[in-house]
């Protein structure tokens, strides 16, 4: 059985138009690959923690892990990842496992 995992994306838009040249094409792609954007922001402000802010906070469920990584390896995608990286900067991309409850956790 396949679990989804969550990708959360913080980032700076460094260079506008290179993440524009990313932006573009992703969403599309995102989605051919079995990943959903569930939830785009705008920092606001800091609530807790010390993370240094970032300005974006992009949320995707993907169908599985295997999923996520075809978007990431695909060779027909290698001209477009860099866009991605030339226009970002702090990035942070961290995968979560879906969870119905903190059972599991609490374990």
């Amino acid at each position: 059985m396949k679990q989804s995992v969550y990708a959360l994306n913080l980032f700076n838009v460094s260079n506008r138009d290179e993440y524009l040249a990313y932006s573009r094409r992703s969403a599309a792609e995102v989605g051919a690959h079995g990943g959903k954007v569930l939830a785009l922001g705008k920092f606001r402000e800091s609530a807790a923690g010390e993370l240094e802010p970032r300005n974006v906070m992009i949320l995707v469920e993907w169908e599985s892990k295997d999923a996520f990584d075809s978007y990431c390896n695909d060779p027909l995608l290698a001209d477009l990842h860099p866009h991605r990286e030339k226009g970002t900067d702090a990035y942070i991309w961290h995968l979560f496992d879906k969870l119905e409850d903190l059972r599991p956790i609490l374990k």
